[in-house]
Order: C-alpha cells, then structure tokens, then sequence
C-alpha cells in the first residue's frame, strides 16, 4: 500500500466532503522529493496549491508565469504571491513582454512558460508539479487526435516526462468542488475563453458536442490516453534494452542534444515496432517528429550509407556512422509537459 501522506499529516476531508478527501489523496500519493509547485493564479493551481501545503511539506517554492496576456493575468501573479507569503513559502515569478502588435499563440505561451519553470526547477534542484486534470487529459488526446498524433502523441500527459501531475485522475468538477468547500479563491483570466486558441475551442465546443452525440466520449479519450501510455513504456523499456547513449555536449556555438544507438539493435525488431522504436529514439534528443517523419525514418534508415543523413525537423538529423545512427539536434530543450 503506498503512502499517501507525509510528516504525520493525513486528510482533512472537511467533515466528510469526498472531493477534499480526492484530492488531497491525489497530492499525498506523490513519492517525497524537492518540488516547484506551478501555480498559474487560476482555480485548479490554488487548489493544487492549498492541498499540496495542506498534505505535504517537500515544496520548496511556488512558481508563477504572467504571459503577458492582459490584466488578469498581472493580477492573478499578484493573488499567488499574497498567497503563498501568507503559506509562508517562497514565489518565483517570471513574464512575458506584452506584444499588442503581434498576439502570441499557444505554442509561443507554452514555450515561454516552460523556459521558466526549466530554469527554476534546475536553480532549485526540484520537480515542476502542475495541476492538469483529467479534464486536460481528455483535452490533450482529443488535440493530438486532430493533429494524426501517434501512440506517442495520444499518451498525452500520461506520457513519462519531467513534470508530476498529481491531479491527473481527478476532475475539472471535483477540483471546483473543493475550491467551494475549502473557499480556494483564484483569479479567472479571460484568455482561458478566448476562441482564438484551439485548446479553447476543444474544451468549450467540440468536446461538449461529442459528449451529445456520444455519452461517454470523455471517459474513452481518457481510455485511449492510458492505452498509448502504455505502448509508449513498452516501448520505452525495448530502446532502454537496445542501449540508446547520450552524448549531448556544449561548445561555443550553443548546446547539442545528441544520443546514439548501434545500428544492428534494429535488425532484430519486428517491422510493426519500427516506427514506435524510431520515434522513441530520436525522443531522447529532443526531437518529435509526425507521420511525415516518422514514415520517411521507417523507410529510409535500412538504406542510409555510413556518412550519410537524414533531416529532421528543426533542424535536427540522423546520422549513419559504420556501426550507429546518431541523432543529433542543436539546442535542443526536452518538453516539461
């Protein structure tokens, strides 16, 4: 049975409310560790932010990004600031300049954000916790759907990586729950509204249409989302196995992400595991590549000479030596979430 409190301290559940009692499992169950708790202003990071100092006591400090988006977004830096000083922990805050003139969209936002929680979450020596949600789960694999995403891209937030997401089986409607139960308070920023973002679009009017037309549709993208996890740590493990190398370095030119793998690992593979296995590999330098990648690896890297290349995306390449295939991606940074 796991653990799923720290120093003594157990759930309160408020006299009995069960999403209190949700949620603060959820946190507790976190293995003990260093954590950067990303905390955005909004309704499900304050949650996430009252349950974590409620249960817990490894945060080592809060971090807070302003995108630049507008007023809300300065005031909702502001709310975490006065409400971790009032939890006696510290706040790191970041911003983006505003650019009236040119509106950033999703990817500019979730690249700037992640720039910052990097830096920090190294500064601290720490893991980065947000508060996804099953909600955002479900959101994120219907996105990949839409985008031909593979079993890589449908994992979705299930997929291993640097940040922890303790909140990921719980929902949108229990996170509102304990905000009322414990009175959470949190800025509402209007952007999370905004059309103009696919995210938005997916969350407000494509998902609640399907849901109509199809009772159910949430519980089977979340379905699918733990199915690809579990592909993609399959596969995981089978290129751990094929002894993939990192040989990243820094010179004066900027950082190179770069790993290598003997080229008979793959003679063995059966061809259905190709695709996955390539896909995997040239993950662990920073790359993500699409179909169009994927196919043109799968059909060309029995082909590829010693001394030749094959381009992928920004920038990145394959390369054949006389017993490896090296990828090798220039300044290259691996995604947080």
């Amino acid at each position: 049975m796991r653990r799923w409190y720290l120093s003594g301290m157990r759930p309160s559940g408020e006299g009995g409310n069960a999403s209190v009692v949700r949620v603060e499992r959820a946190v507790g169950e976190v293995p003990a560790g260093r954590y950067l708790l990303a905390i955005s202003g909004g309704r499900d990071s304050m949650v996430l932010l009252d349950a974590w100092l409620r249960v817990r006591s490894d945060a080592v400090a809060v971090a807070s990004f302003d995108h630049g988006t507008g007023p809300s977004a300065a005031e909702a830096v502001l709310a975490v600031r006065r409400r971790a000083a009032s939890l006696g922990i510290p706040v790191v805050a970041g911003l983006r300049p505003p650019s009236p003139d040119h509106p950033p969209g999703e990817a500019e936002l979730r690249e700037s954000r992640q720039r910052f929680l990097r830096a920090h979450a190294t500064q601290f020596r720490a893991r980065v916790v947000t508060a996804h949600s099953a909600d955002d789960q479900a959101e994120t694999v219907c996105m990949r759907i839409l985008r031909d995403a593979g079993v890589r891209g449908l994992a979705g937030m299930r997929a291993e990586g640097a940040a922890v997401r303790p909140l990921l089986d719980v929902s949108r409607a229990e996170i509102a729950a304990y905000a009322e139960a414990r009175g959470v308070t949190w800025v509402e920023d209007p952007s999370n509204a905004a059309r103009i973002y696919f995210r938005n679009r997916v969350r407000h009017d494509l998902l609640p249409a399907l849901e109509r037309v199809r009772p159910g549709f949430r519980e089977w993208l979340l379905e699918l989302g733990e199915s690809a996890a579990r592909v993609r740590a399959g596969i995981r493990r089978l290129v751990d196995d094929m002894g993939v190398h990192d040989v990243s370095s820094a010179d004066g030119t900027g950082a190179t992400r770069a790993v290598f793998v003997r080229a008979g690992a793959f003679a063995t593979l059966p061809p259905q595991a190709v695709a996955l296995v390539w896909q995997e590999v040239v993950a662990r330098a920073g790359v993500t590549v699409d179909w169009r990648g994927t196919e043109r690896l799968s059909s060309e890297w029995a082909k590829l000479k010693p001394g030749n290349e094959i381009p992928l995306a920004g920038g990145a390449v394959v390369i054949r030596t006389e017993t490896t295939f090296v990828v090798r991606n220039r300044g290259g940074t691996a995604p947080l979430y």
